[in-house]
């Protein structure tokens, strides 16, 4: 079995993953709060995340994989939206969730195990701050209830920072009610035009972060093994879910490993929306730039560095993709090839995985590059319409490659009979072959395109 090692936010070292449980992976990312259309930066961790769930299914089998990824749809921001809009917080909440899983299935990122909806888990919210204020971690105060993050001697150690530093360089919201300056809400009060839950400190809502504290120990127990999302989630969101879980659940650790991916530019610069250049995944699907090449874009870039999205790194990914998906033909997916297995283990190295699969690509062994791009989850197993061969069906497209391949074949083994054949058999047929220099040869159909002397060609030598 391939050791998988990442990277540890904590500790910052590249470490081995040893599973509390090898039969059961467990795996938590903190999702999308659901207001509005995801934007780009939104979609990185959500492809990041999905690749690493398709390396622990492959390396541990999918039985042995709990992967969680949360919906939160109580917060001021959808409040807000709310007022603005005049419409049912129920009817946003709904709406962008649907929106939101099928912008990211169009970037290739399959369901996880469990997408628990905050809402649906307030019964262990109030639970678990009832338990933190018994254990004196937390207390409560015209309505609230706070953290007292100076019960935690731990506090920092994700974001490398002193509780006295974090409140001489940062602003913090200076509440009367508040024994320290860094206290941190865990429940407040709501009024009636304001989505509420009855508690023993009066009708409230959760605050952030307690909700993905009581939805991992609900769903991944007190303890797990990896704590994923992007890194301007580090502090206060997971720096605070630490200090919850840990005192609310008795642990010296919320998570074995924490993973944070870096942040998205366009063009070299900050996306805002001020600049123009802040785009939602919607916005370039509906461009025409095809999902699949937003994910290639992604893995383009190892998780841990900034990554630039630009119009010519999807041009260059919609080419390549074009390609591939006319060599690999009617090939079916065997193992991936083992160094594109290797690189992702190395601490989801999704830019060497590419490297890797442009080698087999090159070898020609085309069963391996498809299994080496499902494991990316890249290469649907129909050709989309952006990377058909104009005019064939995909069996047809599919009979073509395969033949193509039969002859480079029997070039390279100077097989020049057999080689003359296939490209005599294929003109016959009315397929007009085009080499290149670089890349798959091209090829389109003739008026006399004929799909049973194509089938007879196949039967020889396919």
């Amino acid at each position: 079995m391939v050791e998988i090692r990442l990277r540890n936010s904590r500790t910052r070292r590249v470490e081995p993953l040893r599973p509390l449980d090898p039969a059961n992976v467990r795996m938590y990312v903190c999702g999308p709060t659901v207001y509005d259309r995801a934007h780009l930066g939104n979609a990185r961790p959500a492809v990041v995340f999905d690749v690493l769930y398709r390396l622990l299914a492959h390396v541990y089998g999918p039985a042995h994989v709990t992967y969680v990824r949360n919906f939160t749809d109580v917060d001021d921001k959808i409040n807000a939206r709310a007022a603005e809009t005049g419409r049912p917080i129920s009817a946003i909440t709904e709406e962008t969730i649907a929106w939101y899983l099928e912008d990211m299935a169009a970037l290739g990122v399959g369901e996880p195990t469990h997408m628990p909806r905050a809402t649906a888990y307030i019964a262990q919210m109030v639970a678990m701050i009832e338990g933190l204020i018994a254990d004196g971690h937390a207390y409560a105060a015209e309505g609230h209830v706070l953290f007292r993050v100076r019960s935690f001697d731990a506090y920092g150690q994700l974001s490398g920072r002193s509780v006295d530093d974090m409140i001489a360089g940062a602003r913090v919201e200076v509440a009367p009610y508040k024994e320290d300056p860094m206290d941190f809400v865990l429940w407040k009060p709501s009024p009636d035009d304001l989505p509420g839950w009855d508690s023993p400190w009066g009708r409230g809502r959760p605050g952030w972060h307690i909700e993905c504290s009581a939805m991992a120990k609900a769903l991944l127990g007190d303890t797990f093994d990896i704590h994923g999302g992007g890194n301007d989630l580090m502090f206060p969101h997971h720096e605070n879910e630490i200090a919850q879980s840990c005192c609310a659940n008795h642990t010296d650790r919320m998570a074995q490993i924490w993973m944070h991916n870096e942040m998205l530019q366009v063009e070299g610069k900050k996306m805002s929306k001020s600049l123009g250049n802040f785009f939602t995944v919607r916005d370039l699907l509906d461009q025409g730039v095809p999902g699949e090449v937003i994910r290639f874009v992604f893995l383009s870039t190892h998780y841990s560095k900034p990554m630039d999205w630009t119009a010519k790194k999807a041009e260059e990914a919609e080419r390549t993709l074009m390609k591939w998906y006319r060599q690999v033909g009617l090939s079916t997916a065997t193992e991936p090839y083992q160094p594109v297995v290797e690189a992702l283990a190395d601490d989801l190295n999704t830019h060497e995985a590419l490297t890797q699969c442009h080698a087999v690509s090159n070898a020609g062994d085309v069963s391996a590059l498809r299994g080496s791009l499902h494991l990316l989850g890249l290469l649907a197993d129909s050709v989309p319409d952006w990377a058909r061969v104009p005019g064939f069906s995909d069996a047809e497209m599919g009979l073509v490659r395969d033949l193509l391949q039969k002859r480079d074949q029997a070039r390279a083994n100077k097989d020049w009979q057999r080689a003359d054949a296939i490209r005599d058999g294929l003109a016959e047929a009315g397929v007009l072959v085009r080499d290149v220099k670089s890349g798959e040869p091209q090829f389109e159909k003739a008026a006399h395109f004929d799909i049973n002397l194509l089938d007879r060609l196949w039967a020889c030598h396919g």
